[in-house]
């Protein structure tokens, strides 16, 4: 009853009141630039030892590397407290991929998307990985066939 007499009838009242609802906001949307902040750091950080770590040459061995980042990745991301660790397994999985466009088209149907949008941010961050996709071989280009005139 009190607040509600003194929110009607006291303007000095009304106008905290106001204040401390921007403050709020304000305060709000601090904290999730900062936490947007904090998650950045830590996926560059996460990339960055990645490739401190470096990746296999061989082709049998990034074949073992690739089946071995990605089952990791499966696994962590059932796990909600792990989406950094499953987005970082799936970007390893990505860097020794031959055709990483190929893969990311795979990944977005199969990778829950908070984990893809993490997966994003590394890609974004790394600017090594060539996301074009190559053109398919099984395709018939028109310009090949020869024009065939009608008698």
């Amino acid at each position: 009853m009190y607040f509600d007499y003194k929110r009607r009838k006291d303007s000095e009242f009304r106008r905290n009141l106001r204040r401390n609802e921007r403050k709020q906001v304000r305060a709000e949307k601090e904290e999730a630039e900062a936490s947007t902040q904090r998650l950045r750091g830590l996926i560059k950080a996460k990339v960055d030892e990645a490739k401190e770590e470096g990746f296999p040459a061989g082709v049998e061995e990034r074949e073992a590397f690739f089946n071995e980042q990605v089952m990791t990745g499966e696994m962590l991301s059932q796990d909600p407290s792990k989406m950094i660790d499953s987005a970082l397994a799936f970007y390893k999985g990505l860097k020794v991929y031959p055709a990483p466009g190929d893969l990311i088209k795979i990944y977005d149907s199969t990778v829950p998307k908070p984990i893809l949008d993490i997966l994003a941010d590394m890609i974004a961050y790394d600017g090594d990985i060539s996301i074009r996709t190559r053109p398919s071989s099984a395709g018939i280009n028109l310009g090949d066939i020869p024009s065939v005139g009608l008698d």
